[in-house]
């Protein structure tokens, strides 16, 4: 089981600028990487868009795959931001995770600078925090 996960900064950024720029509601996404590290996050439509709650658009996870299989990456996970809230998994989260394989980032948001992310896997109903390590970037194609 995946315990430990590197992000290369610019995804982090992008990702917080993400959550920012749709807060107060919830903003969602993929993560591209390949093994234990994310290379890239991509955007995706909320078509649950609320300050509680997200569901990534099926067209947008497609688009991800493919970005990411041109690459030589895969989707680890998904992201999603908690406006004004912990960087911890919610019991609705925690319902509606796809599986222990699929890694969640989760980013809270708050006033001025104020941010936090936090990594999990999700298996039998429980949250399992996987450390984050913030990386410099080296490259966005994951077969070099």
């Amino acid at each position: 089981m995946l315990d430990a996960l590197e992000i290369g900064d610019t995804a982090v950024e992008t990702i917080l600028a993400h959550a920012r720029a749709t807060a107060p509601n919830e903003c969602c996404g993929l993560l591209i990487g390949v093994g234990g590290r994310i290379e890239r996050s991509l955007a995706a439509t909320n078509l649950e868009p609320g300050p509680n709650s997200y569901l990534i658009d099926p067209a947008d996870h497609f688009t991800a795959i493919r970005s990411a299989r041109a690459d030589g990456c895969e989707v680890l996970g998904a992201y999603h931001s908690h406006p004004g809230a912990e960087a911890i998994p919610s019991r609705r989260d925690i319902a509606e995770a796809s599986g222990p394989a699929f890694v969640y980032l989760i980013v809270s948001v708050g006033p001025g600078e104020r941010s936090d992310v936090k990594a999990f896997l999700f298996e039998e109903g429980r949250a399992i925090p996987v450390r984050l390590t913030r990386v410099n970037d080296r490259r966005t194609d994951c077969r070099r």
